[in-house]
């Protein structure tokens, strides 16, 4: 009987898992942007074995050569391979752009559980200190934060991370305010349960589906943010082939060798674009409300 009913629960399991990932993988915009993150991370990971020469490899060919059989996105100013380069980089900016937003999830679901089951005093100031955050643009508020903390990929990190705090812990609140008044929390503190307990048992499973899809929309833009400090100056120093980094050491070139912009550009496009299109079908599937969920 036991055993009957493991079986039956296991096959419930898989056939939810399953309409869950059709429902996720074989709509179009969510299946090319797999298909087209998947690429960029591989080829992110495979670079020493797909790049055609080390992406710091000076005089790899003639200086701002245009595209070829050789060197399929040309050369830049110091002769270096911009296929290689380009990726090469992916390594730095999509692991900056991940590592960017675990951090400001951790960190928001943290202040938003807190603020939302406390609530009092204690949500009320908090919830003014995130306004005021709220209140500057993420990439200026980034700029501030590496200005103070010194430039560095380590510092670009933790800038970006912290601007992106306010909309995590806004969400996370909202989300903990209608879930803590449902009965099943109130029955967990009638039996005993401490604040502990409830957060991390019962509340932060219900606020998770809301944080995946928060945390896939936003690596697009944590992405773009790293990237943008990148081409201020302010993250990755030359020679590192960081995307952003690539843009800033193009644009004097822009005008009689474009390609030392078009193909790193064009990598970000691809990596904020696959991202967006898998986190969009991501809030659909997830969204009880969301009329397109089949």
């Amino acid at each position: 009987m036991t055993a009957s009913v493991a079986i039956i629960g296991s096959r419930h399991d898989g056939s939810g898992a399953a309409r869950f990932l059709r429902r996720l993988f074989l709509h179009p915009g969510a299946m090319v942007g797999t298909i087209v993150f998947s690429a960029l991370v591989l080829a992110a990971v495979l670079a020493p074995l797909i790049a055609p020469f080390d992406w710091n490899e000076t005089d790899a060919g003639p200086r701002l050569a245009g595209p070829s059989i050789e060197h399929f996105f040309g050369t830049d100013l110091h002769g270096r391979d911009i296929f290689s380069r380009v990726i090469a980089g992916g390594r730095y900016s999509i692991s900056l752009g991940m590592a960017t937003v675990l951090l400001s999830l951790f960190m928001g679901s943290l202040i938003g559980l807190f603020l939302g089951y406390t609530g009092g005093k204690v949500d009320i100031w908090g919830c003014r200190c995130l306004d005021v955050l709220l209140g500057f643009p993420a990439i200026v508020l980034a700029i501030m934060i590496v200005s103070v903390l010194g430039v560095g990929l380590v510092n670009v990190v933790v800038a970006v991370a912290i601007a992106g705090v306010p909309r995590f812990a806004r969400v996370v609140r909202g989300a903990v305010l209608v879930a803590r008044e449902q009965l099943y929390i109130e029955a967990a503190r009638a039996l005993g349960a401490s604040d502990y307990r409830i957060m991390r048992r019962h509340l932060l499973p219900n606020v998770t589906p809301t944080l995946v899809v928060l945390g896939t929309l936003d690596l697009g833009n944590a992405i773009l943010s790293t990237a943008t400090l990148s081409f201020l100056g302010l993250g990755a120093q030359p020679p590192t082939p960081e995307w952003g980094t690539m843009l800033s050491g193009g644009r004097e070139f822009m005008r009689y060798a474009p390609w030392t912009m078009i193909f790193p550009g064009l990598a970000l496009f691809l990596i904020v674009m696959s991202v967006n299109l898998v986190g969009d079908r991501l809030s659909q599937v997830l969204d009880p409300k969301a009329k397109d969920r089949r």
